[in-house]
């Protein structure tokens, strides 16, 4: 089994009442990554965010409010060079697909936080 060396990491806050239209965009989303190579994919629900677990928990980094619920996400790569390829393969698929309409993202865009990690262990 291919190990990946690559990670993209997300934290996304969303409301309670779009978790539906997500899990949909999510799904759409990680058929695509793995079309275009990434090794795998996945999106994870908070189920246990308790707060005070920490000095920065999930709930007080993501200044989670009431009705909503914190998701961890991630993308599976060999390499930072993969990563960046099958991304922007990915990118071109949505820019051509949804090129002609408005998309209404099922969060707010300001409070997602991502990042690329480079595996260690």
């Amino acid at each position: 089994m291919t190990k990946g060396k690559y990670v993209d990491g997300f934290v996304i806050v969303i409301p309670a009442k779009n978790v539906e239209a997500y899990k949909k965009m999510a799904r759409e989303g990680r058929a695509a990554w793995l079309k275009f190579g990434a090794l795998d994919y996945k999106e994870c629900i908070g189920d246990d965010i308790t707060p005070g677990r920490g000095p920065s928990d999930f709930s007080k980094l993501t200044k989670l409010k009431e009705g909503e619920t914190v998701w961890f996400s991630f993308i599976t790569f060999k390499s930072r060079a993969h990563r960046d390829a099958v991304n922007k393969k990915v990118m071109a698929h949505f820019d051509k697909k949804y090129s002609k309409e408005k998309i209404d993202m099922p969060f707010d865009m300001k409070r997602l936080t991502y990042g690329g990690f480079k595996v260690e262990v």
